[in-house]
């Protein structure tokens, strides 16, 4: 009897290993293998676990390690720098989704606080997860998967009003005095937790880490989430909701990210031990009961969040076909709601039938989850190009605020993150002209009052290309984090401006060889630009001499590009003087006062003979020379365009300079 407890953990445990093994070859994420594995293990199927009231408690536990491990995480100075994401996205769909489902319940027979709290449980989805698919598939930093996680962050926070006005809607307490005492009870555990964080927490902290134990320090932290946890449980308040607010007031001190790496070993287990608690408390007869009605329920969920989703994204002045990507990434029912709803059960909102067949639905919407996400992109394609342009591409106001462009011979920048940022400053600086393209409106409106080229729109819409002039533009670069948007914007402009020469930054090298198969003229992978930026810190921390640096980077680069341009080369007809080079790079050098070539003709060789360097291009002023005869003098300050390897032009350079 007293090894029970650790002989059903094992039991757990060790299905979980198989069941999620088996999951993750099928491309499902590992928590649908947890919820399976508790339905298996449940007293409703295999009977591996047999004492419900052990299983809720280990629910319980689950969550509140869960909620716990979350609160650390969130950090409120990040939720104000994407307030208006958060605010008015996340606010706008959760609002909405609730009134919505409520409408539905209302329609079809269920009381009006029934119908509401329905709404409670559709507008939360998984943060656990949606956070695990984004960043594994890389579009955490795209324009949806932000989108995506300021609803989430808010729906996160929306845990708290929506278990405080749950007592409400069972009619518990007497109405207005009810609801003094539980706002007055949430300002206050508000209040102790700000409060908390600012003082009392980092004060304990900076006296635990002067003893210099790490197990002093670990214990502290449970000691501060498990205990915040039981005093809003005594103020008549959930326990996870107290673990939410101490995993908040851990995260604004200075210790919050030693206090989470510490933690993080133990997250995954928390987790798991949730999610599968939640499966063991499914009976898998309900779904032979009402498959029909399960079935249904699943659809409308999805479609009614995906709408009124999509409806929150545009009203922010998105795009739709970003809005209805993260439309569908969030068309899942979240973990949170598990714990509504069994807030709900206890204080006779639902019945356990009911219960019962809002886990069946909810387990298969976060099922559903990676084919959403899969199928997002081509839905949304399909989505916008039956519908006439003015309806998909977002605020409207800032397109008709945006001045008429009168450009030629500039650069076209998509995507405003920080390549984008630092490739217009270095631009501006030069006096080279631009125009950068973004979705964000909130950050068009910001920069344009600066008085950024900036305009507002879709890069992979023809219409928003010729409004950047793509027919008189040189070149183009593609900043944005979603690979997918990537290669739509490449081709599309590739279509509209053959002579265009554009250059895709991406994240991978796996994506480097369908870029060039479109057509573009250079990708520039941040992984191999990272690796060449670690080996140059590397060497200098063994005081490695520059110029042996620069000579080691420039073959790494040299053997690295010659590979990606061999790409180029098998899937372009040439586009673009690159795609003739082999081994060979160009580059553009300035005469200055004081250097060797300095009142030197072309026809002394010193650049040929010197470096092995060719001559292609003289610029002087405004006056550009091709080819340039022998009998050209260097003049201070000409512009000089060398055709030579990595290394010539290296040797090259230093004949330039005074």
């Amino acid at each position: 009897m007293q090894y029970a407890a650790l002989q059903d953990i094992e039991i757990l445990f060790g299905l979980a290993l198989v069941t999620v093994i088996l999951f993750r070859r099928l491309m499902f994420p590992s928590i649908i293998g947890f919820l399976v594995t508790g339905i298996l293990a449940g007293p409703h199927a295999l009977a591996f676990i047999k004492n419900t009231h052990q299983v809720e408690q280990m629910a319980e536990i689950g969550v509140v390690l869960l909620l716990f491990t979350i609160g650390i995480e969130l950090s409120l100075k990040e939720l104000m720098r994407i307030r208006h994401l958060v605010l008015w996205g996340g606010g706008l769909q959760v609002l909405v989704t609730i009134m919505a489902v409520a409408a539905v319940g209302v329609i079809c027979g269920f009381p009006a606080n029934q119908s509401v709290f329905f709404g409670f449980l559709v507008a939360l989805s998984s943060t656990a997860i949606l956070m695990k698919l984004l960043i594994d598939s890389g579009q955490a930093d795209a324009p949806h998967g932000k989108m995506a996680m300021g609803i989430l962050i808010f729906q996160d926070l929306c845990i708290v009003p929506l278990m405080l006005l749950t007592p409400l809607l069972a009619g518990s307490g007497d109405g207005i005095r009810s609801v003094l005492v539980i706002s007055a009870k949430a300002a206050a555990v508000v209040l102790a937790a700000h409060y908390g964080a600012r003082f009392l927490v980092p004060w304990i902290f900076r006296q635990v880490v002067r003893t210099r134990s790490r197990e002093l320090f670990i214990l502290t932290i449970i000691f501060i989430g498990l205990g915040t946890a039981w005093l809003t449980a005594l103020a008549g308040l959930s326990l996870a909701l107290g673990a939410f607010i101490a995993g908040l007031a851990i995260s604004e001190s200075e210790y919050s990210h030693q206090a989470l790496s510490d933690i993080i070993p133990f997250r995954e287990a928390f987790m798991s031990l949730f999610f599968i608690s939640v499966g063991m408390l499914l009976d898998p007869l309900i779904l032979l009961k009402y498959p029909v009605l399960i079935a249904s329920l699943v659809v409308t969920i999805l479609l009614i969040k995906t709408l009124v989703t999509t409806g929150a994204a545009m009203a922010l002045g998105v795009p739709m076909r970003i809005g209805i990507i993260a439309a569908l990434s969030l068309a899942q029912i979240g973990e949170f709601s598990f714990v509504l709803s069994q807030a709900g059960m206890g204080f006779g909102i639902l019945t356990p039938e009911m219960y019962q067949i809002f886990l069946a639905a909810s387990i298969a919407t976060m099922g559903l989850t990676p084919a959403c996400l899969k199928y997002a992109n081509p839905i949304a394609d399909w989505v916008i190009g039956r519908l006439p342009h003015r309806w998909t591409r977002g605020k409207g106001v800032l397109a008709k605020a945006e001045k008429p462009l009168s450009l030629r011979d500039h650069v076209i920048i998509v995507g405003y993150g920080v390549n984008g940022k630092n490739l217009a400053k270095a631009l501006k600086n030069l006096k080279i002209e631009y125009v950068v393209i973004e979705t964000n409106p909130f950050t068009v409106k910001t920069e344009g009052k600066k008085g950024q080229h900036i305009i507002f729109g879709d890069a992979s819409k023809p219409e928003v290309l010729e409004h950047a002039h793509i027919d008189t533009a040189r070149g183009m670069v593609v900043a944005i984090s979603d690979a997918a948007a990537s290669r739509r914007v490449a081709s599309l402009a590739r279509h509209l401006s053959p002579s265009l020469h554009i250059i895709v930054r991406t994240r991978y090298l796996l994506e480097v060889e369908p870029l060039y198969k479109l057509g573009v003229n250079e990708v520039i992978p941040e992984e191999f630009e990272t690796s060449i930026e670690i080996l140059s810190r590397v060497l200098r921390n063994y005081m490695v001499p520059h110029a042996d640096i620069e000579r080691c980077i420039a073959e790494v680069r040299s053997d690295g590009y010659d590979m990606l341009r061999s790409m180029s080369r098998r899937h372009s007809h040439a586009v673009g003087i690159s795609g003739y080079l082999s081994g060979a790079e160009i580059g553009t050098y300035r005469v200055k006062h004081g250097s060797q070539l300095e009142g030197q003709g072309l026809r002394e060789g010193t650049i040929r003979s010197m470096s092995g360097a060719t001559v292609l291009v003289i610029k002087r002023g405004d006056e550009v020379v091709p080819n340039p005869d022998p009998v050209w003098e260097l003049r201070p300050d000409d512009l000089v365009l060398l055709l030579g390897t990595p290394e010539q032009l290296a040797v090259a350079e230093r004949l330039f300079e005074a």
